[in-house]
């Protein structure tokens, strides 16, 4: 059973500002490439890679998210 909440949290005015730290890109960039080049990821670093994606979706909705509430008010 799927059960959906909504949430309102205030956030600050411009969220597209919003994005993983260069250095937390670098590193997620890193291990996609190694694993696209055939080279297989210890399993902590598979885990390291499936988290820091679940964080840029999350950052990447939030900002759809707000996007279209700003679209709405216009």
């Amino acid at each position: 059973m799927t059960v959906a909440i909504e949430l309102e949290i205030p956030m600050p005015g411009n969220l597209r500002r919003f994005h993983l730290p260069r250095g937390v890109q670098r590193r997620l960039t890193e291990l996609l490439d190694r694993q696209d080049s055939g080279r297989p990821l210890s399993l902590a670093e598979r885990r390291e890679a499936e988290g820091l994606v679940e964080m840029a979706e999350v950052l990447t909705l939030l900002k759809l998210q707000s996007d279209r509430k700003i679209k709405a008010r216009a």
